[in-house]
Parts: C-alpha cells; structure tokens; sequence
C-alpha cells in the first residue's frame, strides 16, 4: 500500500511528538538546598545577650551616642535591641523604630531599582550614560576611552576618582547641579572598564537616570517599587520623619559630641540619603536573603530572584586582604569585589558575604549577611563614620562559631544518584562497562579500561570487604564524590557529568581515604 505524502508527513510529525515527549527535561532532578537545622533560629535567638554585649561595648569604645542592631534568620527579624540616644538634648532613648540615615547604604536600593529596570526592557545595563546624559558624551581620561557605561557606574568602574569626604557634602545638591557639574568636564582618576575606585557621583547619576528613565524622581521610584511593597517605612528627606523617631548625627571630638547639620534630600540621595530604622530595613535584608538558593517556587513582587543574585556577584574586584583577622585572632585572608551596589567578600574559609557599609557626617551604618547560611545583621549608628563594618564582621564570625551554623545543604540530583549506582556495580572489575550507556564518549579514551580495572583492583584490595556505601556528596548537579567504607579502609570515588541529556560520566577517579 503507498501511503500518500501527507500521511507520511503526519506519521513521522507523531513519532517526532512522541520522542520528544518521552524525553525528560534534564533538569527534573534539581533539589533545592535547604538547612538541615531545625533549630537555628533559636539558637540565635539564645545568643542575645552575647551579641547585645557586644554591640553595648563596640559602643562605648567609639563613643556612639545612640545605635540601633538587628539579626535577620530566614526571613525574620529574630533578635534586636538598642542602646542610648537618638536626641542628646531632647534624652531620646534609641529603640529599633529609631530612623536613622543609613548612608552608602541606600546605593543597593538605586542600583535594585535600575536592575528592575533593566527587567522591564526599559534601559540596558550596557547602555552609554550618554544615552541620558548628553554632556558627558566623548569624556574620559584618554581620548581612546569607551563610552561609560550604566554597569560601570553600578560597579565603580566608570574612572571616576573616590569622591569621600566631597560626595557626601554635596548630598541635597539638584539635578541641574549634575548636568552642570558634567557641562564643566568631569576630572578622571582613571580610564573607565579596567579599574575599581569607589565614587558617589556615580550612583548621583544612576538616580538622574532613574529619572529619565520613568519621569519620575529616583526617590519616588524606589519608594512605590521597594518600600512601599515591602512594608517599609523610610523617607529621604529627613523634615518628613517623625521627630521622636529621628536620629541626630553627631561627632566625637575634643572629648564632647557635636551635633551634625542634617542634609536636605537632593539628586545625591541616590548615593547616601536613605533613613529608615531596623524594623524595616530588616524586611529589605530579607528580600535578598530570599534570592537564595536558586529554586522553582513562585517569584516575589518586588524583583526576580535570579536579578538580585546577579546583584551579589563580583563584577569588579576591589582588593585582597591578606591580613584579615577574626575576632578569635585567626588569619583569614578575604578577597573583595563589587557587585552592583554592593560589597562582596569570599574567606579563606570560602563564605560568601553580602552587604554594605554607610558613612555620612553624624552617621555610620552596615549590613551584612552570609547568603549561604541564611543570616544577616545590621547596625546602625548616629556618630560620623563609625566603624560598623568591622563590628558587624565580628557578630556574624561568633554566631556562626556559637551557634554552630552550618551553610545549607546540596541535595545530589537525580541522575547523580543513579550515576552513583550504576558506578559501584561496575567496580572493581568494570565487567560489561563499555556497553553499560552510563559513560560518554570520551571517557575510555581518557581512561583506558585496562588500567581501571587496575587501579580499581588495587584500591578495592586494600581497603579489604565492602561494608556500606556512603550517599552521593554533591558539589553541584552534575559532579560529586561517595564514600565506600572497606574493612580496612575508605574508598573515595568521585564523577563529573557531562551536558547531555540525560548526563553521562565523562570524569572519574578513585583512592583510598583516611
């Protein structure tokens, strides 16, 4: 029988659909990580007056007037307290719903809202400044300088020259301050796109772009699209505030406290005006918490998950400190980048952390947090530049070492398990293991079967008989290690898969262990 054209067309589309739909997404077998501790929360919470101690000496040591802190666990604010005043004169007693201005702080909060942007198709991260702001077109310290782009303002990367103690005067300055400032020729310290070097005018002109952006102030943007969605509450300009719950700055010198001037809110605010108190800045620290791990849950309403991790990455490494030191005297050397508005470290014991430090006149702010073991802390200060960075990094190291934290856990996927299986019934002799269909085309090239089954022989006689095999240790989806127990020793056998569907075994090794 001679089917017709069409007939054979339909068949061979059916077989099509079918195969396809026999095929399983490779990526069905993701886990998400979760924390293995139930009780971490509490722990922390036992920890009170540990870290209540700790901030009411950092305190006295640096003659903070009135200071406020905070300790964020999954999402909640789990621990808070506050000491002395907000008010000097006035004898206002600090508590967690005190305001005070955060600083540099508020430069994650521009950088969130552009990357939002970015989000909605309404500008590009690569896009020229000059697409906004015409005047600084052709400027640079070379004449074979790019364009400047919105990335290396988000980043500090746009050779703009450090700009602390100046930038944080020029805080209430108005938009045409800016443009005019642009007009005149800005003074480069650097080529753009090669070098870190922290600047406040840029995030300034990330907030005009904002502007430009949405025909709206940066302020009003991120008060509708951030604040207002997470419950916050939180001003720019700080006659708005409540005067019992606004925080005076002040410096310590000659032995006496002086009161700061406060600055009025302008295009500068993008950089460094944000007040607000732990209560709700806690909401925001959890919000970023919240991006991680990667997972297939419904999405938040403020941003996408996977926009604020990519806002925690490094995007412009800023220094190495070899002689870093924990508060128990250990050497940790860390490496620092910035992401985009951000400040990111790795330890020597390879822990990821988050966050930012503020400093204005009468001010000095942090917040930190340790993505990979769910935690954040913040502290908030009303004495110029105090130095809460470093105090937050000795919270964070002590709740770790005291409440035995331990970052969440890798759950191996499917099919690294089955990988793991189908392995260990090969060894050690790999009988049948080049028509198994579990390893990929170039492993027997890679490894000869003769000299596998060598080396397998070897290890699996000294380690003696078999008495359990240990669950897959993954280090991602796709690469892990297991552990045979043997009479007389370990046995470690670790595997990497390749991208196919499904993944094949492309790597493996095998050795005795202690």
């Amino acid at each position: 029988m001679r089917l017709s054209k069409k007939w054979i067309g339909s068949i061979l589309g059916g077989m099509i659909c079918m195969q396809l739909a026999a095929q399983k997404n490779p990526n069905d077998g993701y886990t998400t990580p979760r924390f293995n501790d139930p009780q971490r929360a509490e722990k922390i919470k036992a920890l009170a007056p540990v870290i209540e101690s700790m901030y009411s000496s950092f305190a006295a040591a640096n003659h903070v007037p009135g200071y406020a802190f905070g300790i964020v666990v999954d999402g909640q604010l789990v621990v808070s307290g506050s000491d002395g005043y907000t008010d000097l004169a006035g004898k206002t007693k600090a508590d967690t719903r005190s305001m005070f201005r955060i600083a540099s702080m508020s430069k994650s909060l521009t950088a969130m809202a552009i990357v939002k942007l970015r989000d909605e198709g309404k500008l590009k991260l690569d896009d020229p400044v000059s697409l906004y702001i015409p005047e600084i077109k052709n400027q640079g310290l070379t004449k074979d300088a790019a364009e400047i782009t919105i990335r290396q303002l988000l980043t500090h990367a746009a050779g703009f020259p450090e700009d602390n103690p100046w930038g944080d005067r020029q805080l209430a300055d108005t938009d045409e301050d800016l443009i005019n400032l642009y007009k005149k020729g800005i003074s480069f310290s650097n080529a753009n796109g090669i070098t870190y070097e922290y600047s406040n005018l840029g995030f300034a002109t990330l907030g005009y772009i904002i502007k430009k952006v949405t025909g709206i102030p940066y302020s009003d943007y991120i008060e509708q699209h951030i604040w207002k969605r997470l419950g916050m509450q939180a001003a720019w300009e700080y006659t708005k505030v409540p005067q019992q719950q606004l925080a005076k700055g002040y410096r310590w010198i000659n032995n006496t406290w002086k009161e700061e001037a406060l600055l009025h809110d302008g295009i500068y605010g993008a950089m460094g005006g944000m007040i607000t108190s732990i209560e709700s800045f806690s909401k925001y620290v959890a919000l970023h918490l919240a991006a991680w791990p990667p997972r297939n849950d419904a999405e938040n309403i403020i941003i996408r998950r996977s926009s604020i991790r990519e806002m925690h990455q490094p995007w412009n490494f800023s220094g190495l400190n070899s002689k870093f030191k924990y508060t128990d005297g250990r050497a940790c050397p860390t490496a620092s980048a910035y992401g985009y508005g951000l400040r990111i470290a790795r330890d020597c014991d390879n822990k990821l952390m988050v966050g930012h430090t503020g400093g204005l006149p009468g001010f000095g702010s942090n917040w930190n947090t340790l993505p990979d073991y769910g935690i954040g802390v913040m502290l908030f200060a009303n004495v110029t530049y105090a130095p809460t960075a470093a105090m937050n990094l000795r919270v964070m190291d002590t709740l770790v070492k005291l409440a035995g934290l331990q970052p969440m856990i890798i759950k191996p996927s499917t099919i690294l398990t089955q990988r793991k299986q189908e392995l260990v019934q090969l060894l050690p002799g790999f009988s049948g293991a080049e028509k198994s269909g579990i390893f990929a085309d170039n492993f027997f090239a890679d490894y000869p079967i003769a000299a596998l089954r060598t080396e397998a022989a070897d290890v699996f006689e000294k380690a003696g008989k078999i008495i359990s095999v240990g669950e897959m240790v993954p280090e991602n989806q796709l690469r892990g290690y297991c552990i045979l127990q043997g009479e007389k020793a370990k046995i470690r056998i670790s595997f990497t898969l390749t991208p196919e569907n499904p993944a094949m075994i492309q790597e493996y090794h095998i050795r005795l262990v202690q």
